[in-house]
């Protein structure tokens, strides 16, 4: 027996030690006993093949012994006998609601059967109540290849999303996630292909997917053509304004001004603009105009990284470094992986003497920035748009 399985039977053990007396002789209690205690002992020995003959007498002599019908389901289901483990594990739930671990594996067991119905629904109460672990993972990834194989991508987003928050190195988890949220976006735009092959949205989206290939050109003209058709469509100047921006072009760079512009004409309260504003206007050296859109966007929105990073470094190109301090350093705890914004701080902190955190500081740009050159090389091989790297004097004065 693995040890995947002594552990489940360790804690399914320690859950169903309650009390269970109905009316019997006693050279049956003895019997029952006696298998109970040699069971347990082959268990332990990791002996299931000793285990299951034993818990199948006691079952076949008292059918409501709820830890006999438990973990002999739990052992068949180990075996690969889920037809056989499907019925104790449900007598077990039938004996006593609420025990999760065991709904969990019935559906999964049920599934390895084709009784996707029965599975779903045991699944899904399951997922619901058990706690973050190995096996909450494994009932999560059951649930989500239901509900992509009935078309359900809705579902599986939902379910992937909470795997995403609670185990975010989990692997397995990020790569049902790329393939569910690709396959989200991939039906959106199968959809509005059919339904509006000339509308706004669809340009939209062909405007997304060319920039995601570092195709800027196609991006700025199926932009420009989502303009024409629906020039007050959400998003759709502040979209264009971020590719054209961030095309290296100078003329595009002035252009993106004015598509800021339109979006906060159209939404006066769009954070994402007033802080494209700020980064216009500190590329053209404007730094008061810089700092009245950073400003902005920070009291729109506190907790934007790139706003708060933006006011800081604007406020560094005006030489308030005091007053640069704290938006940097919150910037650092919202987006801890921005190797610039490191670096500046140990700029900062050098200023003051802070010869410590400097060092921490300086280890930490040094770190993102390695991880960032390792993305560079494997967007390179994707050929993705490269991640562009951070100059090592980030382009400050700091005096």
């Amino acid at each position: 027996m693995n040890v995947k399985i002594c552990g489940f039977l360790a804690t399914t053990l320690v859950l169903l030690c309650s009390a269970w007396c109905f009316p019997q002789t006693a050279s049956r209690e003895q019997e029952i006993e006696s298998r109970t205690s040699r069971a347990q002992r082959f268990i332990q020995e990791k002996r299931p093949d000793l285990a299951i003959p034993e818990l199948e007498a006691i079952t076949a002599t008292d059918p409501r012994n709820l830890n006999a019908q438990a973990n002999l389901g739990v052992l068949l289901y180990f075996q690969g006998d889920y037809a056989k483990a499907e019925v104790h594990l449900h007598a077990a739930i039938d004996l006593q609601s609420g025990l999760t671990r065991i709904q969990g594996l019935l559906g999964i067991a049920e599934k390895r059967l084709g009784e996707a119905t029965k599975a779903r629904a045991d699944l899904e109460t399951s997922f619901r109540s058990l706690q973050v672990g190995m096996f909450k993972t494994q009932v999560g990834m059951e649930l989500i290849e239901l509900y992509t194989a009935g078309g359900e991508l809705e579902l599986a987003a939902e379910i992937v999303g909470q795997m995403r928050r609670a185990e975010p190195e989990n692997l397995e988890v990020q790569y049902s996630a790329y393939r569910i949220y690709s396959d989200l976006a991939g039906d959106s735009m199968l959809t509005l292909s059919l339904v509006a092959p000339d509308s706004a949205q669809l340009h939209q989206i062909m405007a997304q997917e060319a920039s995601k290939r570092g195709n800027t050109n196609d991006a700025i003209a199926q932009e420009r053509a989502a303009i024409r058709i629906n020039p007050h469509l959400p998003g759709v100047h502040l979209e264009l304004g971020a590719i054209l921006s961030a095309s290296g072009n100078s003329k595009e760079e002035d252009e993106a001004e004015q598509e800021y512009l339109a979006a906060l004409k159209e939404n006066r309260f769009d954070e994402r603009a007033e802080c494209g504003l700020g980064k216009v206007y500190a590329r053209k050296g404007d730094y008061t105009k810089a700092l009245t859109h950073y400003s902005a966007a920070t009291t729109l929105q506190p907790n934007d990284a790139e706003a708060n990073s933006g006011m800081a470094q604007t406020l560094i190109e005006m030489d308030q470094p005091s007053k640069a301090l704290p938006f940097l350093e919150k910037a650092v705890k919202l987006e801890p992986t921005e190797a610039a914004d490191h670096y500046r701080l140990s700029r900062l902190y050098r200023q003051q003497q802070r010869t410590e955190e400097a060092k921490s500081e300086m280890a930490l740009y040094m770190k993102y920035k390695a991880m960032k050159e390792r993305l560079r090389t494997i967007y390179k091989d994707l050929r993705l748009p490269l991640i562009q790297a951070e100059p090592d004097d980030v382009g400050e004065k700091i005096r």
